[in-house]
């Protein structure tokens, strides 16, 4: 345990923690002030809405808006933890606010921020009215529009390369990400069902078939963000992964040696 106990001080202390705790906390902020900023300011006149029910669902109809709830979230979860928890590669006890910091990242905050993210800009390139309609410049800042489309993925980034965790297993956590990507699925339809409309413009245009290999497409997509957040993860951490897996098999055989001589000696009382 001694290379991970000296990595341990590494990233706990010192101005490499200083640092990753003014991202947590700038993230924090500007996620959440984006959040509020655009419930608070930016309101859609009546001719912007696409069908009289066009309101169901207000700014939740986006996942824009859920990521941007789920980034704040984490980020304020990473503080939290910045104090009160642990960044060490092997604590003696995980704290219970660092596995959900661990967590929520590798099942939600990287892959719905890069689908976000690499989504959005894609369709931007192909046709914006599709996405983003030219006219919703008028009602919603270029800014807030970077924070809660491209700024997602550059601190999910920062977030990966600067805090080590070890992803849950695949099981656990794409299931995790299954269940918040069909509850937002079925939140569409919900929303198609007692508003009207779809809430992106793209959807209006396919047909049924085409719109459930769209959806099959989408979530496919998911499962690849969360593969690649993975591997990019391991391959960052690679040394401190080896040390603390070597550190858990010499515990263990330790532990093994330790206890034979007393399983011997219980085996000798009895004979």
């Amino acid at each position: 345990m001694g290379k991970v106990a000296k990595s341990n001080d590494g990233y706990q202390r010192g101005a490499y923690g200083a640092l990753r705790t003014l991202m947590h906390f700038i993230a924090a902020v500007q996620f959440s002030y984006a959040i509020y900023y655009d419930f608070r300011y930016v309101h859609f006149p009546p001719e912007m809405r696409r069908a009289p029910g066009g309101d169901f669902g207000g700014k939740l109809k986006f996942l824009t808006v859920w990521d941007a709830i789920l980034q704040a979230v984490y980020f304020t979860i990473c503080l939290l933890n910045d104090f009160i928890g642990t960044n060490e590669v092997a604590p003696k006890r995980m704290p219970l606010i660092r596995k959900v910091k661990d967590y929520t990242l590798a099942a939600f905050a990287f892959p719905v921020a890069l689908n976000v993210g690499v989504t959005f800009w894609t369709l931007m390139a192909i046709d914006r009215e599709l996405v983003f309609p030219k006219a919703l410049d008028a009602v919603f800042p270029g800014w807030l529009n970077h924070v809660m489309h491209t700024n997602i993925v550059i601190f999910m980034v920062l977030e990966i390369c600067t805090s080590f965790r070890q992803y849950p297993s695949r099981r656990a956590g794409l299931t995790g990400l299954g269940i918040f990507m069909s509850a937002y699925l079925g939140w569409l339809h919900v929303i198609h069902h007692f508003g009207g409309i779809w809430v992106y413009p793209v959807l209006e245009v396919l047909n049924m078939p085409q719109r459930i290999a769209f959806f099959a497409v989408s979530l496919a997509f998911c499962v690849g963000l969360y593969l690649l957040g993975e591997f990019f993860n391991n391959l960052i951490w690679t040394k401190e992964l080896k040390q603390l897996k070597s550190a858990t098999s010499a515990g263990g055989a330790k532990t093994t040696s330790s206890e034979n001589p007393t399983e011997q000696q219980a085996f000798m009382d009895i004979v």
